[in-house]
């Protein structure tokens, strides 16, 4: 990939996941062998990223001892805590004044990333950089193993992402943005929807459709039953 550096979200409270995530943080819950987070990890540095930050709040320093662990995965790994919950947008903006206006990928742990989707991230980093557009790679309601979402966008001609009524893809947790998306923002807590509702509004706002099931951990018995389905160990 073109693009070296990301961010991981990994600074909520995971309280879905309750009583687990009483002692850990939500992206160090164990998906057969590896964490949600050193699976996220795996999968940008087989990508070609090599410079990597995680905004962390609830039990942040649990994160930071596990990276030390791993000793950073041999990239560099920065982690920024939040001393409150800035939100996805927030936290965004807040965590990524190092990457200046360079494209960067966003990426939530939450899901159950596999090698399939490495092409996936290269075409969206095609598209990117072919329509100069934040990009968000989106997956239809029916791929989802999670039957609970209600679906975020709709995907127009050109590959415009829009809003309507009922809307059928969800948004997988991966998008490739600048940091030029958040001009003219004084708030300091503020969600990511904030910034595709004004980007929709301009045409500023792409999507690839993901061809992979998609598997969120969505809250604890979605995850049980994830772990019993893909015979985790």
């Amino acid at each position: 990939m073109k693009i070296k550096k990301a961010m991981i979200l990994a600074a909520g409270y995971g309280k879905r996941m309750l009583p687990i995530t009483e002692k850990i943080p939500k992206p160090l819950i164990k998906i057969g062998d590896k964490n949600l987070l050193e699976n996220t990890i795996d999968l940008l540095k087989k990508n070609g990223v090599d410079e990597i930050i995680i905004n962390t709040h609830y039990l942040g320093e649990l994160i930071d001892s596990f990276l030390r662990d791993k000793k950073n995965f041999g990239i560099k790994i920065f982690t920024k805590h939040e001393n409150e919950i800035l939100n996805t947008g927030g936290g965004i903006f807040n965590a990524t004044t190092s990457f200046e206006n360079e494209p960067f990928l966003v990426i939530n742990p939450d899901t159950i990333w596999n090698e399939k989707h490495l092409k996936e991230f290269k075409e969206l980093e095609n598209l990117y950089f072919k329509t100069e557009k934040a990009s968000l790679l989106l997956v239809d309601k029916k791929l989802s193993y999670d039957k609970s979402f209600r679906g975020d966008f709709n995907i127009g001609d050109n590959s415009a992402i829009k809003r309507e009524k009922e809307n059928q893809f969800i948004f997988t947790g991966v998008q490739i943005i600048k940091r030029d998306i958040f001009k003219n923002i004084n708030e300091k807590i503020f969600s990511m929807n904030k910034i595709w509702d004004k980007l929709i509004l301009e045409k500023n706002i792409v999507a690839l459709k993901s061809k992979e099931q998609f598997f969120h951990i969505n809250n604890i018995d979605i995850y049980k039953e994830i772990l019993l389905k893909k015979n985790f160990k």
